[in-house]
Parts: C-alpha cells; sequence; structure tokens
C-alpha cells in the first residue's frame, strides 16, 4: 500500500460519518413540510409519542449519557481484542483458535446483515408514513441490498485486477532490463565441460527461485485482498453504527433505550472482534489500526450525540428520514453480507487450513452459529 493510502481512508472514512449530518438536515427540513407527511396519528409519523408512560426527557437523556461511554468502551475492547492476540501464542493468527475465534466472530457479522440491518431497512421502506407509490409496490431493500452486494464484488475484484497488472508491468520491465533473448547467468562459464555439469543443479535453482517468486506474489495479492476487506467493511459498519446512534439518541422512549443499551455494547463488543481480526491479517501499520479502531469506536457515540443534539427537529418517523435511513441501511446489508459469506467465512473454509483439517471444519461450523445465533437472539431487544 502507497503512504496516502490512510489519508484516503481517513477521507473516505469520514464522508461515511458526515452522512448522518446530511440525514439529519434532510429530516429536519422534512418536518417544516407539512404537506408531505402523512397525518399524525398518536405520534407515529412525524413526531415523538409524548402521551406514553415511557417517554421521559430526563430518564431518556440519562440513559443515552451512560451509553455513550458505555457503547464505546465496548467497541474499543472488541476491536483491539485481536489486536494484542499476537503476545497470546494460543491466539496467533495462524494457530487453531484464531480460526476458531475469527469464524465465531464471521458469524456475527453475517447475524449482523441478516438479523439487525436488513430487518430495519424493510421496516422503513415499507412504513406506513410513506406515501403507498413507489415504497409500497417495489421491493427497493432488497433491490437496494443486491445493487451493494455486486458493488462490493466489483470493487474487490477491480482492486485485486489493478494489483495484478502493477505487479506484471513491474516483471516485465524486469525481463527487458536484462535483455531479449539474452542467455541465463548459468551459460556464462569457462569450460565446456563445466556447463554440462551445471546445468541440471542451475535448472533446479531455477525452479527454486521461481516457486519462491510464486508464493512471495500470492502472499502479497492475499495481503492486498484483507486490507481491500478491512476497508469495505468498516464502510459498512460505520454506515449502520452512525445510523442507529442517531435513532437512538433522537429518541426519548425509556422502554426502548434501556434494553437497547446493553444490546448494543454486545453487539459493538463481537462485531469489533470480527473487525480487529481482520485488521490483524491485514497487517496494518500502528497508524493504519488507530485510524480504523477510532472510525469503528466513535461512530456509535457520535451517532448518538448528534441525535442528542436534533432531538428538538429530528424524527425518525418522518418520511424523509425513514427513505435515507432505509436505503443507508439496505446498502449496509448487502455489503455486510458479501463481506461475511465470501471474504470471510467462504475464503477460510476453502482456504487450506481448514480443508486440510475435518476436525477443525467441525469446530468452526458451531463457532459460526453460535455467532450468528448470539446475533438473532438480541435482535429481539436491538
Amino acid at each position: 500500500m502507497s503512504s496516502q493510502s490512510p489519508r484516503r481512508v481517513v477521507s473516505v472514512l469520514t464522508l461515511f460519518v458526515l452522512v448522518s449530518s446530511s440525514l439529519a438536515a434532510a429530516a429536519a427540513a422534512a418536518q417544516t413540510e407539512p404537506e408531505a407527511q402523512p397525518p399524525t396519528t398518536h405520534g407515529v409519523c412525524g413526531g415523538p409519542d409524548v402521551g406514553g408512560r415511557c417517554h421521559s426527557v430526563p430518564r431518556a437523556l440519562r440513559l443515552k449519557l451512560i451509553a455513550i461511554p458505555a457503547i464505546l468502551l465496548a467497541s474499543l475492547l472488541g476491536v483491539c481484542l485481536p489486536l494484542v492476540s499476537r503476545s497470546v501464542p494460543a491466539l496467533h493468527p495462524d494457530g487453531d483458535l484464531f480460526v476458531v475465534v475469527k469464524a465465531f466472530a464471521s458469524g456475527v457479522i453475517l447475524g449482523t446483515g441478516y438479523m439487525h440491518v436488513l430487518p430495519d431497512s424493510f421496516n422503513d421502506l415499507s412504513s406506513p408514513c410513506l406515501p403507498r407509490r413507489p415504497w409500497a409496490e417495489f421491493p427497493f431493500t432488497a433491490f437496494v441490498a443486491m445493487l451493494a452486494a455486486v458493488f462490493t464484488l466489483m470493487v474487490d475484484s477491480l482492486m485485486l485486477t489493478f494489483h495484478s497488472r502493477g505487479r506484471g508491468n513491474k516483471a516485465g520491465a524486469a525481463v527487458a532490463h536484462h535483455g531479449h533473448g539474452s542467455p541465463p547467468p548459468q551459460v556464462h562459464l569457462h569450460g565446456h565441460g563445466h556447463l554440462d555439469d551445471m546445468s541440471e543443479p542451475a535448472a533446479s535453482t531455477e525452479a527454486v527461485g521461481k516457486v519462491e517468486e510464486d508464493d512471495v506474489e500470492a502472499g502479497r495479492t492475499q495481503l492486498l485482498r484483507n486490507r481491500v476487506i478491512v476497508q469495505v467493511l468498516e464502510m459498512g459498519i460505520v454506515v449502520h453504527s452512525v445510523v442507529i446512534g442517531l435513532g437512538m439518541g433522537a429518541s426519548q422512549n425509556v422502554c426502548t433505550i434501556r434494553p437497547l443499551v446493553a444490546a448494543l455494547c454486545f453487539h459493538q463488543l463481537f462485531e469489533g472482534m470480527g473487525l480487529g481480526g481482520c485488521i490483524l491479517q491485514a497487517e496494518y501499520g500502528a497508524r493504519m489500526r488507530s485510524v480504523l479502531v477510532f472510525f469503528f469506536s466513535t461512530t456509535t457515540p457520535f451517532g448518538i450525540a448528534l441525535g442528542l443534539a436534533l432531538t428538538r427537529v429530528y424524527s425518525d418517523s418522518s418520511p424523509t428520514a425513514l427513505i435515507v435511513v432505509g436505503l443507508l441501511n439496505a446498502a449496509s446489508a448487502g455489503l455486510l453480507h458479501y463481506m461475511a459469506l465470501v471474504d470471510l467465512l467462504a475464503a477460510d473454509f476453502m482456504g487450506p487450513k481448514l480443508q486440510g483439517s475435518v476436525r477443525l471444519q467441525l469446530v468452526c461450523f458451531p463457532a459460526v452459529l453460535l455467532g450468528a445465533g448470539g446475533m438473532s437472539v438480541m435482535a429481539k431487544w436491538a
């Protein structure tokens, strides 16, 4: 990766975080257009329900102020645990235990996409607060999720293609430098008798060198793919984290916020473990790791703080907010589905380590189900 890579990643991640600000501004503008909103019934569309026993501004504020540091610490703990695993021999990336933990974390990411993000998008885009045409006449959630998955595949493929072409051009330049058709270095020997004796060892040495070069190139390609996985996965997680934090920060429903605080802490802990494992395999330097950890850990608290600041003007049931949040969740869901199934689970289970051990496969399959099952149970509260 070039020296400008951390700067590019910071810029892109900052852009994704600022999407939430645009969302809030658009939703606030929608509040001033009464003709764009269906009739309000018990505070369901366009504004909060202030008549229920669960509505309490002081208690909701207290819970949000507790949630910000709690979720921040859980996120930091989850994403940093795999990064310090190199000091623990049992958790080394080449060890079996790390593979099992990564399978569990991949199941968590898969469960997040299917059981949290995708249902939220369906709920938003099928809300009675939206006009029936076109939102009730076409499955926009599934369509956008499909496009996001294909777009992620395109990014993954094109990055690897450009990398391979770059390596190929460098190899071609090296050959041209030595000259076309020039004899190999082993030919320039004095004495005809020694040439025949040296031909076989020279060929063997050349073959070994070729194998080593291929191994190095394969390692570089895999490293690049690991880095692409980290960056794309971080994008999907950042979008979802800001959106869910924004909704929680703007809510005044104590009955909703109280279980959501605990659920989000566990959610960020396990999701951070999955992301941290990918960051570890990407072999980033300290600076790039710090950037990725910072954005993952702070996006949900940032969303909560933003929702708190916009409580009076933002409503998560306004048509504009429902459309923007629903589409963002759909895109995030498609991205997470592709990353979890293709780049994480399929890459590991079809890789040489798991294919060479049936016992390890039989341990990793329950780990995946345990991670996805845990997130499925947590969907009851978050």
